[in-house]
């Protein structure tokens, strides 16, 4: 019986990607996901049936994907990061009857920024995304202001793009209402890409000309610091 697989496949493609996602990407028939994450995969593709949409296709993919399966052929969707974070497991999940399925973890932005960024989620963190073309932005804002004022690190996903131009100022207003404007703040485009660029800044200085849809952003808490370039966040260990 044909299977099909929710594939997170890191932020980068396959340099980002686990043993686990490669080996189920190489034997599956059909790939199914956005186009641009589809080129992420190079040669794991070659030779394989596609099936991609663009921007705001994700229920035609799961779909297809459903339908693909039940004609025999082992598929995986694919999500950029992990399946499970703003990804295609839960439309699939909740979409799927009759097959099986398989989520296969990946990599998500926020821990590939952490890395490129120091160790900045060191401790209680909470993960929001700006976008409030499925989430109201008055719930978001409620999200924003409880884990600022919780003292949580806060990566911050989706942050500005051409319709949601002042949505990270805002966020970033209430932020601020909870803690200093020097805390430090990691901004990370294209994270796990060889075009990355990594922005070390605090709440007061955010350039947000600079920010966009490529860009994940980790805001520290009350305890980060930065050192040598990188930014900590204390565990609570006895370092000395």
């Amino acid at each position: 019986m044909a299977k099909l697989y929710v594939v997170g496949i890191g932020p980068g493609g396959r340099e980002h990607m686990t043993y686990k996602a490669v080996e189920v990407i190489k034997k599956c028939d059909v790939i199914v996901g956005y186009t641009p994450y589809i080129e992420y995969l190079g040669d794991l593709v070659e030779g394989k049936e596609l099936f991609s949409t663009g921007m705001k296709g994700e229920i035609e993919r799961c779909k297809a994907a459903i339908e693909i399966v039940k004609k025999g052929k082992n598929t995986a969707i694919i999500s950029t990061g992990d399946a499970g974070l703003y990804g295609m497991a839960g439309p699939i999940l909740e979409l799927a009857e009759g097959i099986e399925v398989e989520i296969v973890p990946g990599v998500t932005a926020a821990f590939s920024a952490a890395a490129e960024l120091g160790a900045p989620i060191m401790h209680d963190y909470a993960s929001i995304s700006l976008s409030d073309l499925l989430t109201p932005w008055e719930v978001i804002e409620n999200r924003i202001e409880k884990a600022a004022e919780a003292d949580f690190i806060i990566t911050i996903y989706n942050p500005k793009s051409k319709g949601r131009k002042y949505h990270l100022e805002k966020a970033i207003e209430k932020i601020r209402s909870h803690r200093p404007g020097k805390t430090p703040v990691g901004i990370v485009k294209n994270s796990g890409r060889g075009e990355r660029e990594i922005t070390i800044t605090t709440l007061d200085e955010i350039d947000y000309d600079k920010v966009d849809m490529l860009c994940v952003l980790i805001i520290g808490n009350s305890n980060t610091y930065l050192k040598d370039g990188h930014i900590v966040t204390p565990r609570g260990y006895n370092i000395i």
